[in-house]
This record gives structure tokens, C-alpha cells and sequence, in this order.
């Protein structure tokens, strides 16, 4: 069993403390004390994992913090694909991409991503982060106006910080505070940029809205599809899909590799201009490694199972309903989520805190989430549903739930 991290005496205290001592512990003392009160959950040491149950503190655990949306960590094609790829080229690639890094199977899973999600390319990083960091950064910069929802991921908050540009974020979902920014932006360059389902909530984005006010203002649209590839529309294709829209309408597709597809890594999609640009000028892309053969293999199988089995999607709604209506039938408050991110809102962080380790003791792992993360009035357990649990999984733990719910007093 792998010990968890013990937390070590303030470094500024010994004699010869310094500056980059006193900083480390400045920006340790909220964390300190969190530790210190028993309320850290975060970075457990998985030792194992068997679908969806992970094994850490030598205990096995119904695993609720996955974003493994379709149940697709370890397919025996995904995994087959990847053993392939080791054999043929080794467990890394020879450098960045614009000299020596870029193997047949970047370019196969690019087109193959494209393809999916109707655009006539797409450019793969490595890692979702730098995904929107990059390109945020590449495609707007000083003297430009980038407007975003005020849920947006972090990830799109520091790529408007390295842009430069003048920021403008609107209410969420809200399209006459959208509305408000857009003329704010006057005739500026300005690009919106929002989450497709925003990962905290599990609401999604009112696309037609957006994308009726972007084409009004002349605004072109980049949409953030991390936690809707796999999980919105008839067959998985995302937001688009989803509202019956034509992909073309939205100028920035990004994606991740490391959710409903089981690998690592970020995309953006779009027509092959965008593409030629941002892999001559996103440095994220630029000056990152490129992607291991495995890695990049696996992602491409699992674009291959995605389209061989779009049921899958499906199947991940009605089991989700199923769930999210067992728990507001209890009680719960899970906001406006309509997809496998459901959360459990509470009263305060104490007991968001105390729900989630009368859950863990239980066997059931799910994280407390709490402000800055998420308002201070909204604090929650955030759960996710995936394929990889059953039906009778998801029973057992609405009943832990319920049971931990009543205890603090969170419902009747």
C-alpha cells in the first residue's frame, strides 16, 4: 500500500528559511489547515482499478469522480491498439511535432477527431490544459475582446490571461448578459469562448442562443467539448448534435483525450486554415512534445469504438436519468445537470465535507467540492455517472446517499 502524503513542518520556521521557503508557505496555509481539521480528500493513490471500483488505503472503492463517461478505460480493442503502437514505435515520439515528433498516428487521430465532430481537420496536444491555453492565447491578443461564461474551465481563464486581450465574462447561460458584452466589444477583434457542459454544474450550454447572438456581432464561437464528446447527442458527437446544429457554424471545436476517451491529451477542430495557424503559432503545440504512440493510439481506437457502437451514448443517458431522478425523488438538490455530472448540493462546506467521508467509509468515493472551486453558497459533492457502473452500483450508492443525506441532516 502507497502512503498517502504527510504534511511536513512550515519551512520558514528552520533558521535558514528563505524567501522561495516563506512563499511555499504563504501558499500553503489555507491547505494546512484543511489537513490539519481532516477535511483533505484530494490525490489518493489509486493502486488498482477494475471498472468502476479503484483500490486505494488498501480498500476498494465504487469509484464516483470518473470522467470515463462511456466505460472505456480498458477496452480490449483500445488497449490492443496501444500494445500495437509500443511494438511499432516505441514508448515515445522524437520531439515536437513541427520537427521530428509527428508519427502516422497524430495525423490518423486529427482526421479521424475531424471527422467525428464534423470540421475539416483538428490539431492534437498534449494535454487538454494546454489545449485551450494555446489556442485562446494564439487567436486573440492585445487590442482584441475575448467574452466568456463566468463557469468557464480554468484552463480558458489563463489562455485569456497569456492572450493579453481585454476580457469581458458574462452571467451564466445568460444570453442578454451575453448580449451586453458583445456590444460592449464595440467593433474590436472578439472571439466568445464557452464550456458545451460545464463540469461543475452539469448543465449545458444554450448553443442556439449563443450562436445566434455571435453571428449577429460578428463574433466567431469556440466551444469547450471536454465533458460533452461521448455524453450529448444521438450518437456522442456533442453539442451540435445535440441541438441539431451544423458543426460548421461553430469556428473552434476543443475537445479532451482523457475523459469519455480513455488516453490523454486536447483537440481543436475546425476548418484547415484554423489548423495551419495554430500549428504554426500556438506555442503550446509548438514547443510541446509530441504525444506517446500509445497514448495517441489509444485515443484513435477509441474514436473508432465510438463510431462502431453509438448506442453507447444512449445507454449512458437512461442509466444517468435513472439516477438523477432517484436522487431528486430523495430529496437532493442537483441544480440544472442533465447529464452524467450530478451534484449533490449542501447546506456548507462542513457538510459537503462530512457527507463525503460518511460516503468514503462506506466505500463509496466521492469528492466535496467547495469554494473557490464553486460559490460559497453552492458547496457539493460532485458525482459522475458512467457505463462502467451498474445499475445495481448506481442503487447501492443512491442508498449510501441517502443514508449520509439524513445523517447530516442535508434531507429528510
Amino acid at each position: 500500500m502507497v502512503p498517502r502524503r504527510t504534511l511536513p513542518g512550515r519551512l520558514a520556521d528552520r533558521p535558514d528559511g528563505t524567501f522561495l521557503d516563506r512563499r511555499i508557505d504563504a501558499l500553503s496555509v489555507d491547505d494546512r489547515l484543511v489537513i490539519a481539521r481532516d477535511d483533505y480528500f484530494y490525490e489518493p493513490v489509486i493502486e488498482e482499478s477494475k471498472g468502476a471500483w479503484i483500490k486505494f488505503d488498501g480498500r476498494w472503492f465504487l469509484n464516483f469522480a470518473s470522467y470515463s463517461y462511456l466505460g472505456l478505460i480498458g477496452h480490449d480493442y483500445i488497449n490492443h491498439q496501444a500494445q500495437r503502437a509500443l511494438e511499432r514505435h516505441g514508448t515515445g515520439a522524437h520531439g515536437v511535432r513541427l520537427l521530428a515528433g509527428t508519427l502516422h498516428l497524430h495525423r490518423e487521430l486529427e482526421l479521424a477527431i475531424a471527422r467525428f465532430v464534423g470540421a475539416e481537420d483538428a490539431i492534437v496536444y498534449t494535454s487538454g490544459y494546454m489545449a485551450n491555453v494555446a489556442t485562446v492565447a494564439a487567436l486573440v491578443g492585445p487590442g482584441d475582446v475575448v467574452i466568456g461564461d463566468v463557469y468557464n474551465h480554468a484552463s480558458i481563464l489563463d489562455g485569456y490571461r497569456l492572450s493579453g486581450a481585454t476580457v469581458i465574462t458574462y452571467a451564466h447561460n445568460d444570453l442578454a448578459d451575453l448580449e451586453r458584452a458583445l456590444r460592449r466589444a464595440g467593433d474590436a477583434g472578439k472571439l466568445v469562448v464557452t464550456d458545451a457542459v460545464f463540469s461543475m454544474d452539469g448543465d449545458v450550454a444554450d448553443l442556439p442562443g449563443i450562436l445566434e447572438l455571435c453571428e449577429r456581432h460578428d463574433a466567431p464561437l469556440m466551444v469547450d467539448e471536454a465533458h460533452s464528446l461521448g455524453v450529448l447527442g444521438a450518437t456522442g458527437r456533442g453539442i451540435t448534435e445535440h441541438f441539431g446544429i451544423d458543426p460548421a457554424r461553430i469556428a473552434v471545436k476543443m475537445g479532451t483525450l482523457s475523459k469519455t476517451v480513455p488516453s490523454t491529451g486536447g483537440y481543436v477542430a475546425g476548418s484547415s486554415d484554423l489548423i495551419f495557424a495554430l500549428k504554426n503559432n500556438a506555442r503550446g503545440w509548438m514547443f510541446s512534445a509530441a504525444g506517446t504512440p500509445m497514448q495517441v493510439a489509444a485515443a484513435r481506437a477509441a474514436v473508432e469504438v465510438m463510431e462502431a457502437a453509438p448506442h453507447l451514448t444512449g445507454e449512458l443517458r437512461e442509466r444517468t436519468d435513472r439516477y438523477r431522478a432517484q436522487l431528486r425523488g430523495l430529496g437532493f438538490d442537483t441544480l440544472g445537470s442533465v447529464t452524467p455530472v450530478v451534484p449533490i448540493i449542501c447546506a456548507s462546506a462542513g457538510q459537503a465535507q462530512e457527507m463525503a467521508r460518511l460516503c468514503q467509509r462506506e466505500g463509496v468515493f466521492v469528492q466535496p467540492i467547495v469554494y473557490p472551486t464553486v460559490p460559497k453558497a453552492l458547496p457539493r459533492l460532485r458525482t459522475i455517472v458512467n457505463l462502467s457502473h451498474s445499475v445495481d452500483d448506481l442503487d447501492h450508492a443512491v442508498a449510501v446517499f441517502a443514508d449520509a443525506g439524513r445523517r447530516v441532516g442535508l434531507i429528510a
